[in-house]
């Protein structure tokens, strides 16, 4: 990451537009660009306080359009849910302000707080760092809004999936049908839609415990614990299975096709439930794997920035194809 010493990476227009928002007496003292976002620009500010201390806030702008839709409706459904969490103790940031139309910035932006610990890739303490995934997740889907976001969006049709080179055809063509059946009902859930090890910042044993100090946080007996989840610009409404398969290719992606299927049993022993049909749940098992099939490379791309250097797109097609081959295979 790049440090500042003076805010000369955010536009004039915005900067004007988060000094509006500071408490009295506060300035900004530097930003820092945040690596790893996929769908936006991300920076932290470091705000110096009137009585000589910090603070930090994070500054999210989306420059570029984006494929999950317009700026504008991911802007409002992430500040509704922030506003949402508010209080449940799911560690979400704070929301300060937003500007989904760009009234007031060079282009539509969300202003919050920041949130201690870090994203976590490394294959080291992943047991551990799994069941703290899925019992947050159980915590999310446990959230019932006064007002319900929208309703989910299918990111993938049987008709666009894009097969890899050299998959098993005959697996790829059983699951592209296991989609194109209509699909299941539901008992409807609050989903973040994007949860996933790159969206969970963590506080570990062996880093500093007192980042997280005062927290929501949900702890793993090593000590390591969960203490932000952050880009809530997918927020929606639909079935658990849904954010349950999404994590799991995720981590069959990250890591191989056995975390995949060990991440939904890991749900279920923390108390999520998921369709009670075994066809059903392969609906939505299969579901994210095969839209992942038409975005490896832009998926990949922030894993390597991150230091997976290994995870080429050729590399991350294997893991898709093998994961979803022991999808097909397994019990239901």
């Amino acid at each position: 990451m790049t440090h500042h010493h003076e805010p000369v990476n955010v536009r004039p227009l915005t900067l004007a537009w988060v000094c509006r928002h500071l408490e009295a007496g506060e300035r900004i003292l530097g930003a820092e660009v945040l690596h790893g976002g996929a769908t936006a620009d991300m920076r932290r500010l470091t705000i110096g306080r009137r009585d000589g201390g910090i603070r930090h806030l994070v500054l999210r702008s989306f420059v570029d359009p984006t494929r999950q839709g317009p700026a504008e409706d991911l802007l409002h459904r992430e500040a509704d849910a922030l506003t949402t969490l508010t209080g449940t103790g799911v560690p979400a940031p704070g929301l300060v302000a937003v500007d989904p139309v760009a009234a007031h910035c060079e282009h539509p932006s969300l202003l919050m707080t920041h949130l201690p610990g870090r994203p976590v890739l490394d294959e080291e303490g992943l047991e551990t760092r799994l069941s703290l995934l899925a019992r947050q997740l159980v915590a999310i889907h446990a959230v019932r809004p006064a007002v319900r976001p929208r309703e989910y969006v299918a990111l993938t049709t049987a008709d666009t999936v894009v097969v890899p080179e050299g998959a098993d055809a005959a697996v790829w063509a059983a699951a592209i049908e296991v989609i194109r059946r209509p699909a299941p009902r539901y008992e409807g859930r609050f989903l973040h839609r994007d949860f996933q090890p790159g969206n969970v910042l963590f506080d570990l044993p062996s880093e500093d415990p007192a980042g997280a100090a005062g927290a929501a946080a949900v702890t793993g007996a090593a000590g390591a614990r969960i203490t932000g989840v952050v880009d809530w610009a997918a927020a929606s409404w639909g079935p658990a299975d849904l954010d349950v398969a999404h994590c799991s290719t995720n981590l069959a992606l990250l890591y191989g096709p056995v975390w995949g299927l060990r991440f939904t049993e890991a749900y279920q022993e923390a108390g999520g439930m998921l369709a009670a049909a075994a066809d059903e749940r392969l609906y939505w098992q299969v579901r994210e794997p095969l839209a992942f099939s038409e975005e490896v490379q832009w998926v990949a791309q922030p894993w390597r920035e991150a230091g997976r250097t290994e995870l080429t797109t050729r590399a991350v097609e294997e893991r898709l194809d093998a994961y979803v081959i022991s999808l097909m295979a397994a019990p239901g």
